[in-house]
C-alpha cells in the first residue's frame, strides 16, 4: 500500500495517467476538447515567467563562481566539445535509426492531405556564421530581455559573470550570496508550478487529440515509436556510458539519481524550467562540485540539445522515405550539420520547433507534410527534454572530475 502511496504521488506517474485521459477526452469530445486549451496554456505561462531571469541568475553564478579559476578555458571548451560532439552522434544515432526501421514507408495519406501545408517554407533559413556570430551579441542587453533572446543573454550573462569573479572577494561575497538565495527561490517556485504539470499536460492533450485527432496520431506512431527507442538508447545507453568511461560516479546511480529531473523535465518541456532540480539534484545527489554545477548546467540548459537532434534526424528520415526522396551522402552530411548546428542553438524554452524545416530544406526534402508533426508535438517535446537534461548533467558529472584534476 504504501509502495502505491508513494507512486500515485510521483509527478512523472501523475503527468502520465494526465497524457492519457487527455488523450481519451480528447478523443471523445473532438473538437469540443479545445475548451481544455486555457489549462495547457496557464501552465506554458507560468513555465515562460521563469525562463528568462532564471537564465540570467543561473548563468552569471556559474561564470561567476568558475570563472577566476585556472582551469576554466579547459572546463569551457570541454562542456562546448561535449555538447558538439553528442549532438552529432544523436543525429548520427537517428539516422541509423531510421535507415533500420523506416518510419515513413507504408502510410496511406489520402486521409490527411488536407493538413498539408508550405506555411513554413519561409521559416527554414540558417544565418551564416558570422551573422550567427553577431546574433548573438546584444546591442541592448534589456530589449534581449524583452525579446527572450536566449543566446543573447547568455552571452552578457556570461561575459557579466566572469568579470564578477575578476573583483575581489570581499566585495564579491554579498552580491554571490544574493544570488545562490535566488536560485534557492526559483527551486521554490518551480515545484509550486510542478503542482499544476498534470492539469496543465492533461489540457495540451485534450487539445491537440481532439484538435487532430487519432487518425492522424495513428500516421506518426510509428515515428514516434522509433524516436522512443532512440531516446532510450542515449539515455540509458549512451550516455551512462559516458559517465562510467570518464567519471568517478556509477552509471546505475546516475540513472537512479537522474528520475526526478526527468519527471519534471517530462511535465515541463522546458530544459530551463528543469535547471533548478537538476542543479540540486547534481549537487547533493550525485555530489557534483557547485562551480561546475553552475557553469556546466545553464549552459547546457541553453544550447545542448541532443534530444532535439535525434527529432530533427529521424523526421528528416521519415519524409524522406514519406516523399519517396533518395539521399545521398551529400544529404546525409547536410542533415548532421543542420541539426547539429540548430540543436546547439535552439532555446531551451517549451514549443515546436521550426528548426526541422532547416533540415528537410538542407537535404532537398518536401516540407509540406510537416504538419502531421503537430498532433504528437507535445509528447515530442517533453521527452528530448528528459534526454536534454540527462546529457547536461552527465556532462557535468564528467566535467567535475576533468575540473578535479586540473586542480589537484
Amino acid at each position: 500500500m504504501a509502495q502505491i502511496q508513494k507512486m500515485v504521488k510521483n509527478i512523472g506517474f501523475q503527468v502520465v495517467v494526465a497524457m492519457i485521459i487527455g488523450a481519451v477526452a480528447g478523443a471523445l469530445m473532438g473538437q469540443q476538447a479545445a475548451m481544455f486549451a486555457p489549462l495547457g496554456a496557464i501552465f506554458i505561462h507560468l513555465i515562460k515567467m521563469l525562463v528568462i531571469p532564471l537564465i540570467a541568475v543561473s548563468i552569471i553564478a556559474g561564470a561567476a563562481n568558475l570563472g577566476d579559476s585556472p582551469a576554466a578555458g579547459k572546463i569551457g571548451l570541454t562542456t562546448f566539445g561535449f555538447f558538439l560532439l553528442t549532438s552529432a552522434a544523436a543525429v548520427a544515432l537517428a539516422l541509423l535509426m531510421g535507415a533500420v526501421f523506416k518510419p515513413g514507408t507504408g502510410l496511406d495519406l489520402s486521409a490527411a492531405q488536407h493538413f498539408f501545408s508550405n506555411d513554413y517554407a519561409d521559416k527554414g533559413a540558417v544565418p551564416g556564421f558570422f551573422d550567427t556570430i553577431l546574433g548573438m551579441i546584444p546591442t541592448n542587453v534589456f530589449q534581449s530581455l524583452n525579446d527572450a533572446n536566449i543566446l543573447q543573454i547568455m552571452v552578457f550573462c556570461l561575459f557579466l559573470g566572469i568579470a564578477i569573479a575578476k573583483q575581489d572577494n570581499s566585495r564579491t561575497k554579498p552580491l554571490m550570496d544574493g544570488l545562490d538565495t535566488l536560485i534557492q527561490a526559483f527551486i521554490w517556485m518551480i515545484n509550486i508550478v510542478m503542482l499544476v504539470a498534470p492539469i496543465g499536460v492533461f489540457g495540451l492533450m485534450a487539445d491537440a487529440v481532439g484538435t487532430f485527432g487519432f487518425g492522424m496520431l495513428m500516421l506518426v506512431a510509428k515515428l514516434f515509436g522509433v524516436y522512443l527507442v532512440a531516446i532510450l538508447l542515449y539515455g540509458f545507453v549512451f550516455y551512462p556510458l559516458l559517465v562510467k568511461l570518464f567519471s568517478d560516479v556509477s552509471p546505475l546511480t546516475f540513472i537512479n539519481k537522474m528520475k526526478k529531473p526527468q519527471a519534471v523535465a517530462l511535465s515541463t518541456a522546458s530544459s530551463m524550467a528543469t535547471l533548478p532540480v537538476n542543479m540540486e539534484t547534481c549537487e547533493e545527489e550525485l555530489k557534483i562540485s557547485k562551480p561546475t554545477c553552475s557553469f556546466v548546467l545553464p549552459l547546457g540548459a541553453t544550447i545542448n540539445m541532443s534530444g532535439n537532434a535525434i527529432y530533427y534526424g529521424l523526421v528528416a528520415i521519415f519524409f524522406a522515405q514519406l516523399f519517396e526522396v533518395n539521399l545521398t551522402m551529400t544529404s546525409y552530411v547536410a542533415i548532421i550539420f543542420t541539426a547539429t548546428v540548430g540543436a546547439i542553438g535552439q532555446a531551451g524554452v517549451p514549443g515546436p520547433s521550426f528548426l526541422v524545416v532547416a533540415v528537410l530544406l538542407a537535404a532537398k526534402i518536401p516540407i509540406e507534410g510537416l504538419p502531421l508533426l503537430f498532433a504528437l508535438d507535445r509528447i515530442f517535446d517533453m521527452i528530448r527534454t528528459a534526454l536534454n537534461i540527462t546529457g547536461d548533467a552527465a556532462c557535468a558529472v564528467i566535467v567535475d572530475r576533468f575540473a578535479g584534476e586540473k586542480s589537484a
